[in-house]
């Protein structure tokens, strides 16, 4: 009797769950964690596991076909001892982002965590035996950087999960569905309560089974319920589903679908963020010398604040455990660049306007940056805004007055351009 009427509970409480997240309203605490994360603006997005070791990106395992059981033995031999929390804590802080995502478990099933769900993790597994999440939560909540983890729906490895089984009626034909959701949420309950700071859930994979039945009711559910503030979001190529907090896009901007990702993607009333690498891969790939420049990155960061989105940009650190120079160089200089705009960057809003063909526009309140990043020959620029009425114009730098005119169309502006400069930034008095 104790056992049925403890089985209905459990199904009275599922059933509440999945009803509330069909019908999520967002608590005080994820509403306020929205803005503040809208405010962020720049973060570093970390590619790291046991795959950093073959140097060939993080589908190593997948595009060299390599067995899982083969492909688990790179365990034996992670032994990252050149990693440092804190040095990677404050790379991004002295690059101006203000937020880390980190991957916790990607597409080949390793936990970069210590989990009582599988002993495929680097606790484990590893001659390493230390647990790098943990320490960076702790540079992080020293530093005061926000962390977030990167979780994949998608295992390449897990008999239950039974990768390449065809899907019917929700769930593979092989394998054990139930039993690989209940490991998803055995190890979402474990990041969430071991790792007490983590403010966000940010998942990827569920775009490898688009019939099956995820459970996202239940797996949001409990997110929400073991914290409320936690942001949720998904890298499913589409628009927004119940339970989520913020929608992200992968190597591109909202509204664009250049990297071929984002052909469904319909933009919601969400926090947006893009995100985007340094070279051409995520994880650590030693052949790839695709590096973007600070300028083609700075102008990303941009572009994407006046789509009103964050920036997520990628490092994939060595087996060591370090971050190559490349990107560190690359990132210190970004930083240096914020020193001087990050007013123009940090707790802004985007979309006032669209992107213009010379740049884009930030805005706090009647306050508005226009950034110019690509001036025409003739030197004038123009704002498609009509129903605002411009007090004054201010070359952001140096504070000299700009000259402009107003009628019904918009504002025209005649500043002097420095062709030389990354970003030449208008500061515009409503």
């Amino acid at each position: 009797m104790k056992r049925r009427i403890c089985f209905t509970l459990l199904l009275l409480f599922s059933t509440n769950m999945i009803f509330a997240q069909s019908n999520y309203q967002p608590s005080a605490s994820n509403l306020k964690a929205r803005a503040h994360f809208q405010d962020m603006k720049f973060g570093m997005f970390i590619h790291w596991g046991i795959y950093s070791i073959l140097g060939d990106g993080e589908w190593v395992m997948h595009s060299r076909k390599i067995p899982h059981h083969d492909y688990q033995r790179l365990a034996d031999f992670f032994n990252p001892q050149a990693f440092n929390a804190e040095e990677w804590v404050n790379l991004a802080k002295s690059a101006g982002m203000k937020y880390i995502t980190v991957t916790s478990r990607h597409h080949d099933g390793f936990s970069m965590f210590k989990t009582n769900a599988s002993s495929y993790n680097i606790v484990d597994a590893t001659p390493y035996k230390r647990d790098p999440l943990m320490e960076l939560a702790q540079a992080c909540e020293k530093e005061g950087i926000e962390l977030r983890f990167y979780y994949s729906f998608l295992d390449w490895g897990r008999d239950d999960y039974a990768f390449g089984s065809k899907i019917v009626n929700g769930k593979p034909e092989k394998g054990d569905w139930d039993s690989y959701i209940q490991f998803m949420k055995t190890q979402l309950t474990e990041l969430i309560k071991n790792y007490p700071t983590v403010k966000g859930i940010w998942f990827d994979g569920d775009w490898e089974r688009k019939t099956a039945d995820w459970h996202y009711d239940e797996i949001y559910g409990l997110i929400h319920e073991l914290n409320p503030e936690i942001m949720i979001g998904s890298n499913h190529h589409q628009a927004p589903k119940a339970g989520e907090d913020f929608q992200l896009f992968e190597k591109d901007l909202p509204g664009k679908n250049t990297s071929g990702f984002s052909g469904d993607a319909k933009i919601g009333d969400l926090p947006l963020e893009t995100c985007e690498t340094m070279s051409g891969s995520w994880g650590f790939n030693i052949n790839d010398r695709n590096y973007k420049s600070v300028r083609q990155l700075v102008h990303y960061l941009v572009n994407a604040a006046g789509n009103d989105a964050n920036f997520l940009l990628n490092v994939g650190p060595m087996p060591n455990g370090k971050i190559q120079p490349e990107f560190t160089d690359t990132l210190v200089s970004i930083g240096k660049w914020l020193n001087t705009y990050g007013e123009t960057i940090y707790g802004t809003r985007g979309n006032m306007i669209p992107l213009q063909s010379w740049g884009a526009v930030t805005a706090k309140d009647n306050i508005w940056y226009a950034h110019v990043l690509n001036p025409d020959a003739e030197g004038g620029i123009f704002i498609p805004v009509q129903k605002k009425k411009l007090k004054g114009a201010y070359n952001f730098v140096d504070k000299k007055k700009i000259k402009y005119k107003q009628d019904k169309n918009g504002i025209y502006l005649y500043p002097e351009i420095a062709l030389e400069e990354l970003d030449n930034v208008i500061k515009l008095q409503f």
